[in-house]
């Protein structure tokens, strides 16, 4: 599903020196696994993600998602790639011109779906996330909070086989991150592997997830290794 393997990803800082946000990277993740990544900010996380999605390639090093050569994606095999997944950013990256519905519905036009079946999916998907009200609304009348839940809904409306969210409980209240969370856990029943970035160790603790704890661009915590029988968890 997803395998790194001494993967570094290395930018050039001030007066050239290079610096790695990735430093030595090696990971595995198997189909359906759901995992917490922590670690302090600027630790990698984001970079982590970046790679994961295609958003960005390895420096060095082999990195494959979903049987997909990071390295060597080409620009005619992204599209496929990208269906296949689902992310959710921190900044929400909502279409401000287009209404909820609109944002919700847009991964599963470009899988050609007929418009009953993305009627039908994107009302149950809102309607799981509380916002089935605020359909024909534009994402600027809502509250940061709702428009995460969107983003969140947006992400899974097409079943991805592998979402990746940014702090996605990160504007909630705690009665509605359990249930953003309870959204996570019954997509991840339906088979999708899920990577989770958060800061709130509580709730990392609650559900006796994975954890990948990344720092300084290694990971020190729950990276299977040869002489690791079974993954490290909170």
């Amino acid at each position: 599903m997803i395998t790194f393997s001494h993967v570094y990803k290395t930018y050039r800082g001030a007066n050239f020196r290079e610096c790695h946000a990735l430093r030595d990277v090696s990971l595995e993740v198997e189909k359906g696994e759901f995992i917490f990544l922590t670690g302090p900010s600027g630790a990698g996380k984001t970079t982590l993600f970046r790679l994961l999605s295609a958003f960005d390639r390895p420096s060095s090093g082999a990195a494959s998602v979903l049987g997909y050569d990071i390295g060597k994606l080409t620009a005619s095999e992204l599209p496929a790639f990208r269906r296949r997944i689902g992310v959710v950013f921190q900044d929400f990256k909502l279409l401000r011109d287009r209404t909820i519905f609109e944002n919700v519905a847009l991964p599963l036009q470009v899988l050609g779906e007929s418009s009953a079946g993305i009627e039908r999916r994107v009302h149950e998907c809102l309607d799981q996330v509380g916002l089935a009200n605020r359909r024909d609304d534009l994402p600027e009348l809502l509250s940061g909070g709702e428009q995460q839940r969107v983003a969140i809904a947006r992400a899974i409306v097409h079943r991805p086989g592998l979402l990746i969210a940014d702090e996605p409980t990160g504007n909630l209240d705690a009665a509605m991150a359990q249930e953003i969370m309870a959204l996570f856990e019954r997509a991840n029943a339906q088979g999708t592997t899920l990577f989770i970035a958060t800061h709130d160790h509580g709730l990392v603790q609650q559900s006796g997830k994975r954890v990948v704890n990344i720092r300084a661009g290694s990971i020190t915590r729950g990276a299977k290794t040869e002489s690791e029988d079974q993954w490290l968890r909170v």
